[in-house]
């Protein structure tokens, strides 16, 4: 059987990707051919020692919410390294047809690939017309704001717009962390945070925010409970420039260490802000708890179980 592979990074599957992958699942199944999405990892730019775009979601949840979205779709990971980057647009358009058996393919409009990026679009049609395939650019879905896009998306969470962030991918903007040791400062006084380590996604600028907390058990997600998380330096009780990312789990009262959590970012509180002593902190925590239910009201786990 051909296939139809769509090819892309495919960072954030935001509402643009999951059009075009339920199409493309629909047109394989339509033409009766074998649908597959070809992504690569690590990002190519970083094997190019070039610095890549700021992380919306790690592979593990891109594949997921590639299943998600198109649940028909093979996921076809290629380990992009320096011997990839190396290969000839003309030998990336037949191992395409030979080892993905592609008939038909699609790709964004400014997709390059091959050595130095000498392939573009025309280059892959004319190649695919000699190799047996069909290739075409997919078009730009999105709305009043412009087409969705993982730089826009990008540049919402840069900004603090996590409405607008979630208007793009569709859900709201996840980190995920390893729950570690920390000063253990929240518990004496009175709101227990659980410090994250290990998060690879892009953060939000620093702040408060309301949340939403899965955990993972046995590696499927469970809603924990709603929360308020800092992402900062705490500027009140530590001197010195790491930023830390803290989630305060709503009416949770147990161990967390070791556990890892899913932190779904649903509205930004304030800013970070220094106080003059721990009275003051506590005050504004109980404000950023009352604002975080505020937030949050009416928002619930999925018919699955967990909140993202």
């Amino acid at each position: 059987m051909g296939a139809l592979v769509v090819i892309g990074n495919f960072d954030g599957v935001h509402r643009g990707h999951q059009a075009l992958l339920a199409r493309a699942a629909d047109e394989a199944r339509t033409r009766g051919l074998d649908g597959a999405l070809l992504t690569f990892h690590p990002h190519p730019a970083r094997v190019l020692g070039r610095e890549p775009p700021p992380l919306l979601t790690r592979q593990a949840r891109k594949r997921a919410l590639v299943a998600r979205a198109a649940p028909s779709l093979r996921f076809v990971e290629k380990e992009f390294d320096l011997a990839f980057a190396g290969t000839s647009a003309p030998d990336f358009a037949a191992w395409l047809r030979r080892d993905l058996g592609a008939e038909s393919v699609l790709v964004g409009a400014d997709f390059r690939f091959g050595k130095g990026r000498a392939g573009d679009l025309e280059a892959l049609t004319t190649l695919g017309t000699a190799l047996g395939f069909e290739a075409h650019a997919h078009e730009l879905l999105g709305d009043e704001g412009g087409p969705w896009s993982s730089t826009r998306a990008r540049a919402a969470l840069a900004a603090g717009d996590l409405d607008e962030v979630e208007r793009i991918l569709g859900r709201p903007h996840m980190l995920e962390g390893v729950v570690e040791h920390g000063k253990q400062l929240g518990r004496t006084l009175g709101f227990p945070t659980a410090n994250l380590g290990g998060i690879e996604e892009a953060l939000p600028p620093l702040g408060v925010y309301a949340v939403l907390v899965d955990r993972l058990i046995d590696g499927e997600p469970r809603a924990l409970g709603l929360g308020a998380m800092s992402v900062g330096k705490n500027p009140t009780t530590d001197h010195d420039d790491a930023v830390k990312a803290e989630v305060f789990v709503f009416d949770f009262a147990g161990d967390l260490y070791g556990a890892t959590l899913r932190v779904h970012l649903v509205h930004r509180l304030r800013g970070e802000e220094r106080f003059d002593g721990l009275d003051a902190l506590v005050t504004q925590m109980k404000r950023d708890v009352d604002g975080s239910r505020a937030a949050l009201a009416g928002r619930a786990a999925h018919a699955d179980g967990a909140y993202g």
